[in-house]
């Protein structure tokens, strides 16, 4: 990171036009951070509260373009996070092989690509953070969200392989995982129908009502926006961070030491499966 404290540090955070996103950007900036957000139509954002780029996560030219423009303006990026993402739920045999791969080219291939366009400079500056914001259901095969939770574990797995290929070039990556905050991220989500005919209908239904409910009842997402600042002023971040409700997080821990049925039921029975 720059050695010159009065300089700002540059900020770049994927899909902060809303939720998680803008909540960091805003608290960032209060914290006399240079932040650049990024949405795929900032036309559309009213009054926004820090700079905001156009990138698709999916449209690498996109990427190159929007790192393009902040590496012009500001000289540097000091800090990337990965926070673009969607949601997806269904039964994975009823879900749709296009909608699978949307969600893994947005949740897992997207930030790859905005990672790979920014070490250049990272690497030229011998310095840089990088920060994964990926999910606790990243840690488990969740009912119905099979999809999402793979594409969010799979980010997981490369942080810890890019943290070791990364060492010689001072640049830190890791993972910063929330659990259920209030954000509109339920409406944005692509939910595989509840097909009148399908074996999947009542289970389904009953599940998506949870983690609406889940959802709507979730933390603030400034205590998101607090942990990532805690992070950022770490000079060593671990590759894993948790962020949420204790129960959400003591169940990652709970993974580790459970047989594989026992921790299998007690999700079925949370479920109501």
């Amino acid at each position: 990171m720059k050695t010159n404290t009065s300089v700002k540090k540059v900020v770049l955070i994927t899909g902060a036009s809303s939720g998680i996103g803008r909540s960091i950007g805003e608290y960032l900036s209060k914290q006399n951070f240079k932040v650049y957000g990024t949405s795929r139509n900032p036309a559309k954002i009213t009054n926004p509260p820090f700079s905001m780029v156009a990138l698709d996560v999916t449209k690498k030219e996109t990427i190159i373009q929007a790192v393009k423009q902040i590496i012009a303006k500001e000289g540097a990026i000091d800090v990337l996070i990965n926070n673009a993402g969607m949601g997806i739920t269904g039964p994975i045999e009823e879900t749709p092989d296009e909608e699978i791969a949307k969600a893994f080219d947005t949740n897992y291939f997207g930030p790859i690509k905005v990672i790979k366009a920014v070490l250049p400079q990272m690497r030229k500056q011998n310095s840089g953070l990088i920060i994964n914001i990926t999910s606790i259901a990243g840690y488990m095969g969740l009912p119905y969200r099979g999809i999402y939770s793979a594409s969010k574990g799979a980010l997981e797995l490369t942080t810890e392989a890019f943290r070791m290929e990364l060492k010689d070039f001072n640049i830190k990556m890791t993972n910063i995982a929330p659990g259920d905050f209030a954000t509109n991220i339920a409406a944005g989500r692509y939910h595989a129908p509840a097909l009148d005919d399908s074996p999947y209908k009542e289970p389904y239904q009953n599940t998506l009502k949870l983690m609406d409910e889940d959802v709507d009842a979730g933390k603030d997402p400034l205590l998101m926006a607090k942990a990532v600042h805690r992070v950022i002023k770490k000079k060593n971040p671990r590759g894993h961070y948790k962020v949420g409700e204790a129960l959400q997080k003591f169940s990652v821990g709970l993974k580790r030491v459970l047989p594989d049925k026992l921790y299998e039921k007690m999700l079925l029975k949370h479920y109501k499966l």
